[in-house]
C-alpha cells in the first residue's frame, strides 16, 4: 500500500518509515498536517497514519476534514495522548483505529493489516492502463491518480459490482442515492460521460440505447 504517514517526531518517523518499507509498504511522510493534506489533495495515498500534535493543522482537524469533504481513506491515529476523551474523539471524528505510544512497531502492522482487510484494500480493478480502488474511490492510469468526483466513483464501483450486466439510470439512482438527493437521468448520463472520457477505451461503459449501460473489461 502506499501509505502516508503524518508524525512530526524526525525519530520515530524514520523508524516507523523503515520498517513498513521493509514490509513492501510505500511511506511517505510529512510532518506537518498542512504538508499532509496538500499531499492527499493530489492523491495516490491508500491510507493514512495521523499523529494528533503536529504543526499547522492537527491529526485530528486533518482527518475531521477530510471526512466532511466525502474522504473514505483508512485512517490510525498514532497519539501520545493518554485520554480517553482524546480516543472517543478519534473514533468520532472517522479513525478506524487509535494506537497510543510508544507502541511496538509488529502492532502497528497488525492494525495495519486489520484496518487494510475491513476495506478490502487489495481488491483493485485493472482493465488496460487503469485501475480502481473500490474502497478509496481512487482511479489511477498506471501510477498516476485520476481526478474523479465522489458520486463519479460511486457510480463506476457499482457498474464494476456488476461488469457484464446492463444497468439501468434508475437503478443507479435507487442504490446509490436517497430519496431527498435523488439525480436525474440527465446528471446520471453526464456522470457516464465523465467516465468515459477518462478511459483509454470508451468500450468499458457500453450504452445500451433504452435500457442503460453495461461495464465490460476487455
Amino acid at each position: 500500500m502506499k501509505i502516508l504517514l503524518l508524525e512530526d517526531d524526525p525519530v520515530l518517523q524514520e523508524i516507523i518509515e523503515e520498517f513498513l518499507t521493509e514490509r513492501h509498504h510505500e511511506v511517505v511522510s510529512y510532518y506537518d498536517g498542512e504538508a499532509a493534506l496538500e499531499a492527499i489533495r493530489k492523491g495516490g495515498f491508500e491510507f493514512l497514519l495521523l499523529d494528533v500534535n503536529v504543526p499547522n493543522i492537527n491529526g485530528f482537524e486533518l482527518l475531521a476534514y477530510l471526512r466532511d469533504i466525502g474522504s473514505t481513506l483508512p485512517a490510525i491515529f498514532i497519539t501520545s495522548l493518554p485520554d480517553i476523551k482524546d480516543l472517543k474523539k478519534g473514533f468520532d471524528i472517522g479513525a478506524d483505529d487509535y494506537l497510543r505510544k510508544p507502541f511496538e512497531l509488529e502492532e502497528l502492522q497488525a492494525r495495519i493489516d486489520h484496518v487494510a482487510k475491513q476495506y478490502q484494500l487489495s481488491n483493485e480493478v485493472h482493465f488496460g492502463q487503469m485501475r480502481f480502488c473500490p474502497n478509496t474511490h481512487q482511479l489511477y492510469r498506471g501510477d498516476q491518480p485520476v481526478e474523479l468526483c465522489l458520486k463519479e466513483s460511486v457510480v463506476l464501483e457499482y457498474l464494476i459490482k456488476h461488469k457484464g450486466r446492463v444497468v439501468s439510470c434508475d437503478e443507479l439512482i435507487v442504490n446509490l442515492w436517497d430519496d431527498e438527493h435523488s439525480p436525474t437521468h440527465a446528471t446520471i448520463r453526464t456522470y457516464i460521460k465523465n467516465l468515459r472520457k477518462l478511459f483509454d477505451s470508451e468500450l468499458y461503459i457500453t450504452n445500451i440505447k433504452g435500457e442503460g449501460y453495461r461495464f465490460d473489461i476487455i
